[in-house]
């Protein structure tokens, strides 16, 4: 069973992590010259969230199961969704009440950093 949550979790840090240099490097050269200051900041912005979740996607994956790590590593999903999603809908244009979204992707995020202590603090 502990296999099959590690193939998961190593195919979710995969994805994330692609994807972020992917619109990192999107955002660096396409959006370049389309993006005013403000938007292009919006967009780096929402690349690092993403790409720093990223990485404590993985460090939560070597934790082992347990279900605050399973709470950390569905947090840290929600919160790159919600939170860099948003920003990036935003730097593209969207409606600014899209940014209703990005305070809840935030709150993932610390969910998340806390359940990953618990699941560390069970390991000691």
């Amino acid at each position: 069973m502990r296999q099959l949550a590690q193939t998961r979790e190593g195919l979710i840090v995969g994805l994330t992590g692609a994807s972020a240099v992917l619109l990192g490097a999107f955002g660096a050269h396409a959006l370049k010259d389309m993006l005013d200051a403000a938007h292009r900041e919006l967009w780096h912005t929402a690349v690092q969230y993403h790409f720093w979740h990223t990485l404590a996607l993985a460090v939560a994956a070597l934790c082992g199961d347990g279900k605050a790590q399973r709470i950390a590593t569905l947090s840290w999903i929600v919160g790159i969704v919600m939170f860099s999603g948003s920003l990036y809908a935003l730097a593209l244009g969207a409606p600014r009440w899209v940014g209703i979204v990005t305070p809840f992707g935030g709150v993932a995020f610390i969910v998340g950093w806390m359940a990953l202590g618990v699941a560390l603090k069970r390991r000691a």
